[in-house]
Formats: C-alpha cells, sequence, structure tokens
C-alpha cells in the first residue's frame, strides 16, 4: 500500500501513550468492528526471540468499537511506522470516527497467521509473561500500565486491558518470587 498524501494512522497500542514520530493533527477516536487483546508476541520490543512479551493487536469483534488515537503524518513517517511494526503487523485500511465524522485511514494489525502471534491465553497467564518480559523498548510491564493509564485519561474503558492490567499488578509478587 503506497501512500502519497498526508494520511490518518489509528493507534489502539503504544502508538497512544509513546508516538515517537512527527504529526500534522491528533484525535481521539475509534474504529467498529475490532476489539484489541494481548495476543501478538513482542520478540523485538517487549520481549527477547526466546521469551517474547505480549502487545496488543486487532481481532475481529462485530458490535465493538476501538477506542484509540489517530495521527494525521506526512507519507515519510510511513517508513518509521512501518520499521517499528514489523514484528508481524500490517497495515489495513480502516473508516476512524472522530466526534466530527469519519475518515478513511490505516491501521497496523497483527493478524492470527503471523509467526509472532500467540493467541489467547488465561489473564493470570498472561500476567505472569508480561511481568516476566522486557526488550530493547522497555519491560512488558510498562506497556500494560502506559496503555491502561492512556486510555483512562483518554476516557476510554476496555475491559481486557483493565482486566489484565489488574493481574499483572496482582502477579507481580509472584513472579518476583519465583526468580528467587
Amino acid at each position: 500500500m503506497t501512500i502519497i498524501h498526508p494520511t490518518w494512522v489509528f493507534g489502539y497500542g503504544s502508538l497512544i501513550w509513546k508516538q515517537g514520530f512527527p504529526f500534522l493533527d491528533s484525535r481521539p477516536g475509534y474504529i467498529s468492528g475490532w476489539a484489541r487483546r494481548f495476543w501478538q508476541g513482542s520478540h523485538d520490543h517487549r520481549g527477547l526471540e526466546h521469551d517474547p512479551g505480549r502487545v496488543v493487536t486487532l481481532v475481529a469483534a462485530a458490535g465493538e468499537d476501538c477506542h484509540g488515537r489517530a495521527f494525521l503524518v506526512e507519507p515519510g513517517v510511513f517508513e518509521h511506522l512501518d520499521y517499528r511494526e514489523k514484528n508481524g503487523y500490517e497495515r489495513i485500511l480502516v473508516d476512524i470516527q472522530f466526534e466530527t465524522g469519519s475518515v478513511d485511514g490505516v491501521v497496523y494489525r497483527a493478524a492470527e497467521n503471523n509467526p509472532a502471534y500467540l493467541g489467547p491465553a488465561p489473564p493470570k497467564e498472561m500476567a505472569q509473561q508480561i511481568n516476566r518480559c522486557a526488550g530493547p523498548s522497555g519491560s512488558n510491564r510498562e506497556y500494560v500500565l502506559q496503555l491502561a493509564r492512556a486510555l483512562r485519561g483518554m476516557g476510554y474503558s476496555d475491559p481486557h486491558v483493565f482486566e489484565v492490567e489488574s493481574w499483572v499488578l496482582g502477579t507481580e509478587d509472584q513472579v518476583s518470587e519465583e526468580k528467587q
């Protein structure tokens, strides 16, 4: 997909709270028919090849909305974004909803058929993995806590993120004991 003009990109994970790229405009918004899940492995940012962290991806979910933040970016920014989202993510076209209407845009999604896809697991198991993992971009735990904080700060509720966050906070002591 070649981008030749300023384009909206929808962020639903770390793009919400850690951009690291220039943008022309930024707005809260949502995409319909998708849900955010900690089902993607992170071998390159929040974990390692032999011990991947868990980061969010989108799964089809009829009747649900995934809230986040959209950024209007120049075409050259996609070189940075494509590198950042390299571990199984690909760009797909979406309709981004704002309070004032909707725009065509893109989102990075890691589909079930990519090599880093981990899929669902019980929240407690995900939390234990998240608390254990870290990579070049920092701890996996930080990723979860920053995402939950950012969503609350924007006034959004995401039951999956908040459930995983509560397990991350509740299982920290157990993981620390296992390391000793």
